[in-house]
């Protein structure tokens, strides 16, 4: 995978997992999250049907030319639960990364992803 030379970062932050809150750094964007109808509809407990009424995702896309030529993405996230135990949210970060994301899926392999997990 080549690596990029980032040219520009744009930095959103979600908090309260699918029935939460997104918004871009610089406040342009911002949105209440829920799970579509179609999907189980809000309310419906997630994934390993862990509360993440406290969890706090923070998502940083550079976007810069790439080794090979042409322009690339990468990505850094930074999750943070303090509620649960350091080595079950890194757990859990990864069977999402690994296994669930529809975002991680379409870009495997493509898109250099790295994570900070901070639990409690």
């Amino acid at each position: 995978m080549d690596k990029i030379k980032p040219l520009f970062t744009a930095t959103a932050t979600a908090t309260g997992g699918r029935n939460g809150h997104t918004e871009s750094s610089d406040g342009v964007v911002a949105a209440d999250l829920s799970v579509p109808k179609e999907m189980g509809g809000a309310g419906k407990p997630g994934h390993h049907k862990q509360d993440a009424s406290k969890a706090k995702v923070t998502c940083a896309v550079s976007i810069g030319p790439r080794e090979g030529g042409g322009f690339g993405l990468a990505v850094s996230m930074r999750v943070e639960d303090k509620s649960l135990a350091q080595q079950e949210l890194e757990k859990l970060v990864e069977e999402a990364h690994a296994k669930i994301c529809p975002y991680s899926n379409a870009t495997r392999g493509n898109v250099d992803v790295t994570f900070e997990v901070v639990g409690g």
